[in-house]
C-alpha cells in the first residue's frame, strides 16, 4: 500500500510555493509520492481565460521532473466536463484500491470545503491534509476542523508549513508587466512561458 498526496489546482502557472507545500506534506505525512493534477474545466473558474490543459500540464511536468517522488497525473485534464474533486477521488480509489490518498489543501480552501461538490464523498475517500502555519494555532481554523470531523467524519491531518506570499495571479500580473518573476517559479517553467509568450496579453 502506498500513501499518495494529491496536489490539485489550475497551476496557472505552477510556482515554487506549490512545490514547497508538496514537499512539506511529503515529509510530515510520510508520503510515498505526491501527484500533481492540473484541473480540467473548473466550475469555480469557468469565466476565466485559462491556458489549455496541455499547456498547464507541460509546465507541471517541467517543474517536477527532477524530483523522483513527485509525479504528474492527467486524470482531471482528460475528463470531459467540469472537474469535481469527488469524482476524481472515486476514480482514483477504483483504480488504486490498495493505496491511501491524502488530498492536500490550504487553510483558505478548508473554510469553503462544506460548499464543495459532495464534500461528504470527498471526506469518505481520502484524508484531508490541511496546510497551516507552524506555531500559530488559529482558533477559527481549529474550530472549523472540529466541525468538519463532526459533520463529515473527515480524517484530517494539519500540516505545518510556513506560508509564502506568492500566488499564480500575482505571477501572471508580474509577467504581463514584463517581469518574469525570477525566483518565484522554477527556471524551466519560466523558460517555457517565455518561449510560448504566455501571460503577456491574451491570458490574465
Amino acid at each position: 500500500m502506498a500513501k499518495i498526496g494529491l496536489m490539485g489546482g489550475t497551476f496557472n502557472p505552477i510556482h515554487n510555493a506549490h512545490l514547497a507545500l508538496a514537499q512539506a506534506a511529503y515529509e510530515y505525512c510520510g508520503l510515498d509520492q505526491v501527484w500533481f493534477m492540473p484541473s480540467g474545466r473548473s466550475y469555480l473558474k469557468k469565466d476565466m481565460d485559462i491556458p489549455s490543459g496541455e499547456v498547464r500540464a507541460d509546465m507541471v511536468r517541467l517543474a517536477i521532473r527532477d524530483i523522483p517522488y513527485f509525479s504528474f497525473c492527467d486524470l482531471e485534464i482528460k475528463r470531459p466536463g467540469n472537474t469535481y474533486t469527488a469524482d476524481t477521488l472515486e476514480e482514483l480509489n477504483a483504480l488504486y484500491p490498495a493505496d491511501e490518498f491524502y488530498f492536500l489543501m490550504g487553510a483558505d480552501s478548508a473554510f469553503y470545503f462544506s460548499h464543495w461538490y459532495h464534500p461528504e464523498r470527498i471526506a469518505a475517500l481520502c484524508t484531508l491534509g490541511i496546510v497551516g502555519r507552524p506555531g500559530k494555532e488559529d482558533e477559527e481554523l481549529m474550530e472549523l476542523l472540529k466541525e468538519l470531523k463532526t459533520c463529515f467524519q473527515a480524517r484530517i491531518v494539519r500540516i505545518p508549513f510556513r506560508e509564502q506570499s506568492v500566488s499564480s495571479s500575482m505571477i501572471r500580473e508580474m509577467i504581463k508587466k514584463g517581469n518574469m518573476a525570477d525566483g518565484l517559479i522554477p527556471e524551466p517553467v519560466a523558460d517555457y512561458i517565455r518561449q510560448n509568450g504566455l501571460y503577456t496579453s491574451k491570458y490574465t
